[in-house]
């Protein structure tokens, strides 16, 4: 529920729905009440506002498990999340790393917006851009771990992707992709592990450890400056 009120009150101070009162509306969500969280989702239940990315009892997907578990086993302050589009990842990953700070690109504007109100109702520790993985919007070395989620599979360009990514990332960069064929027309790519090792040898990469989790691979490129 703090999520969901986090989002509400961000998305409420933006464009004034739902209305509360000044002293709720400059509130965050961990300064917020149990009644007070209750009252605000409740609000944008009746504002009609697209609540789904919020939805409890879901199952956390299998590759994010994975992803996580890593990440709980290094040490590092500040990530580049790269395609983070309704948050199915990164809104876990802040949950349970509340203490670094992440920045998030993504092509669609829609997606940014909703990132940054999530982190003005609540998620300081976030910021998102709108801007090109393959223009490396970054200075090299600017993160200390690079996530790419379910992303080089609909980048044309995926090379320039993964050399960019290896730009900016100080310690790793961490990679799931599909890893058979399906039907998502957005797929433009089929990664295999050889193409993955082919084209992050060739940003500069050899350390190289794969793991297959539940039709998908899961790759973590060690940074080697």
């Amino acid at each position: 529920m703090k999520t969901a009120a986090a989002w509400i009150l961000g998305h409420a101070r933006r464009t004034g729905i739902p209305a509360f009162s000044e002293s709720l509306l400059h509130k965050t969500a961990d300064e917020c009440a149990e009644e007070e969280l209750l009252q605000i989702v409740t609000a944008g239940w009746e504002a009609k506002l697209k609540l789904y990315p919020f939805k409890s009892g879901t199952q956390m997907l299998a590759r994010i498990r994975r992803t996580l578990g890593f990440l709980h086993s290094i040490s590092f302050e500040t990530m580049l999340d790269v395609g983070s589009g309704r948050g199915v990842f990164l809104i876990p990953f802040m949950k349970e790393f509340p203490w670094v700070q992440v920045t998030s690109l993504d092509l669609l504007e829609k997606r940014v917006t909703f990132l940054n109100e999530l982190a003005d109702g609540g998620f300081g520790q976030l910021c998102a851009k709108q801007k090109d993985i393959c223009d490396q919007p970054f200075p090299d070395g600017s993160f200390d771990v690079v996530s790419m989620l379910e992303v080089l599979e609909h980048i044309p360009e995926a090379d320039r992707a993964a050399a960019a990514a290896v730009k900016m990332a100080k310690k790793y960069v961490v990679v799931t992709v599909p890893s058979k064929p399906d039907n998502n027309p957005e797929h433009i790519h089929l990664l295999t592990k050889d193409r993955l090792t082919q084209m992050f040898r060739a940003a500069g990469c050899t350390r190289l450890h794969f793991d297959g989790v539940e039709g998908h691979l899961f790759m973590v490129a060690a940074i080697e400056k």
